[in-house]
């Protein structure tokens, strides 16, 4: 019986609802536009934190990466400004092989460690010409940035120690070079020298100049060699020669079986770099030790260095971290402000109900005298109340919805709609329906019946 009581002031609710759409409708847009706010805003979040996720995993999980500082050519006015200077530069022997071992043998924190150098080069095959970047790895690099093959296989242990003429491509390569064939087995052109195609990288999100300083880049459209193939075979910085110190001429030099070729291909910036490696990314066993684990790594280069900081620490993950907290602030206070319109629109509803029941106090009589109690009174406001804040929540899950596609496609931000988002903003303002419109319910309820007839 009381569930077709009250089954029944709901029809009347909704009567009221409907009779008065306009009102309704402004009634409810504050709820509309909040709830949207806040369905738009999560999902920023919820994009920006899923983009963080996967920068540190294309980082790799704790690693510390030391890169080599290169200075800039001095022009002749710089030049003749130290001249008079009697005090020397300092010598370093630049970021090397030697030190990787080091690094390796002497940190007991240290899990792996992944040398490398990159080159600027240009590929060629079958007259098509590219720009890209030739980068001389060991095995372990693929395992500490968590890459793995979508086809054919890793070097393996002979072609990295005898150097051999191998190269692993990404995904971007592939598709540039080899769009209609098989790329195993294959050979590409890379600078002057020939290498055989033996795996294909799996495609992977890219990096952005803004994520640069944390060590991502655009591992889709690099060429990967042995370490060794590219010291050997194709350059390394660290052989110190008279062409290279003259400043001109090209210097050949034989190693073993192979020919090197200096001094041609060398250009102005790269002739006043003498780090053997770019970048040395260190993997430490733990998170917990990555702060510690960087103060030794600072201290033992700096010595095997001879005291020149001419190579830079980072820690990606930590860079990242305070990136994400940095954006956690930014959407909490974006979060308060959607909540805020949300706070808006319930007292925009009390104040229309409030309204509401001033002009229907005649009504509220006529109720009371047929027999409604306070109790009906109260629930028929309140569901007046409830009703426009749930449909007005509905229609601003559907905006949410829009407003989040429409920002993910116009702009370069990812944003993800989670079920949480949808069910915390649909609860609150079914919250807001209610808790704002019991004070109006309250007052219809407590209005004298017999004074509420006389009413005009």
């Amino acid at each position: 019986m009381k569930t077709e009581r009250y089954w029944e002031i709901i029809q009347v609710a909704l009567e009221a609802v409907f009779a008065n759409r306009s009102r309704s409708i402004l009634t409810a847009l504050g709820i509309i536009f909040g709830v949207a706010a806040v369905i738009a805003m999560m999902a920023i979040g919820n994009g920006a934190r899923q983009e963080i996720l996967e920068q540190i995993k294309m980082v790799g999980v704790n690693n510390i990466i030391v890169s080599a500082k290169v200075e800039k050519p001095k022009s002749s006015d710089d030049e003749s400004e130290e001249s008079g200077k009697s005090e020397s530069k300092k010598f370093s022997p630049g970021l090397t092989l030697l030190d990787a071992e080091a690094i390796h043998q002497i940190i007991p924190t240290v899990e792996k460690v992944s040398p490398e150098v990159s080159y600027e080069t240009s590929i060629i095959k079958d007259g098509i010409r590219q720009q890209a970047k030739l980068n001389g790895v060991n095995p372990d690099f693929f395992n500490v940035f968590s890459m793995t093959l979508a086809q054919g296989t890793m070097f393996n242990s002979e072609q990295t120690e005898k150097g051999s003429p191998v190269c692993i491509i990404g995904p971007g390569v592939k598709t540039r070079f080899f769009a209609l064939e098989d790329p195993i087995g294959k050979h590409i052109k890379c600078g002057s020298i020939w290498l055989k195609v033996v795996g294909v990288l799996e495609k992977r999100l890219t990096g952005n100049p803004k994520t640069e300083n944390a060590g991502i880049s655009d591992y889709d459209n690099n060429i990967y060699a042995p370490l060794q193939t590219v010291l050997l075979r194709y350059k390394d910085r660290s052989l110190v020669n008279a062409g290279s110190v003259n400043g001109g001429g090209t210097t050949v030099i034989f190693s073993g079986n192979s020919m090197m070729s200096f001094g041609s291909e060398v250009s102005e910036d790269e002739s006043t770099n003498y780090h053997q490696l770019d970048r040395i990314i260190v993997q430490v066993n733990e998170s917990e030790n990555l702060g510690a684990t960087t103060k030794i790594l600072s201290q033992m280069l700096k010595r095997r260095h001879l005291n020149v900081e001419d190579f830079e620490i980072t820690v990606p993950e930590l860079l990242l971290k305070q990136e994400q907290r940095t954006k956690d602030i930014f959407n909490i206070v974006l979060g308060a402000i959607a909540g805020i319109s949300l706070l808006v629109g319930g007292i925009g509803i009390m104040n229309i109900m409030l309204a509401s029941v001033m002009e229907r106090i005649r009504e509220i009589g006529v109720r009371r005298s047929i027999g409604a109690t306070k109790k009906d009174i109260i629930f028929q406001f309140l569901a007046e109340a409830t009703l426009i804040s749930i449909s007005g929540g509905i229609i601003g899950i559907l905006l949410g919805l829009i407003m989040a596609k429409i920002i993910m496609e116009t702009t370069d931000i990812l944003t993800i709609v989670s079920i949480s988002s949808i069910v915390i903003s649909f609860g609150v303002a079914a919250t807001v329906g209610i808790v704002f419109g019991y004070l109006p319910a309250r007052k219809a309820a407590e209005q004298d019946p017999v004074e509420s007839l006389r009413h005009d």
